[in-house]
């Protein structure tokens, strides 16, 4: 299944109940589930972004479709990112001419 990299930064909203950002990620989890989606893990990091999700999701619609309904609560700003294995690349390095 495909891997996607989500990478956050908390608004301002996120940021005054950063307290909250647990049980967050927990309602992050229920989204998953509807959207067919595996959150595998997730960081509170330094730096640039505050928050890194990695999630495999079946398909480019079901992240976009999880990406949204995370924007919709309005505490975190996301990119995302398609990841690829090293198995990933070796297919993708076969058809390279």
């Amino acid at each position: 299944m495909p891997t996607y990299i989500v990478l956050g930064n908390f608004t301002d909203q996120g940021i005054k109940t950063i307290k909250d950002t647990p049980k967050r990620v927990d309602t992050v989890k229920d989204l998953c589930r509807k959207a067919g989606v595996t959150m595998t893990h997730v960081y509170w990091t330094l730096g640039t972004y505050d928050i890194v999700g990695i999630f495999e999701a079946p398909d480019e619609a079901s992240i976009t479709a999880l990406g949204l309904s995370i924007g919709q609560m309005g505490n975190v700003r996301t990119q995302t990112l398609r990841a690829f294995s090293a198995d990933d690349m070796k297919g993708i390095f076969a058809k390279v001419t």
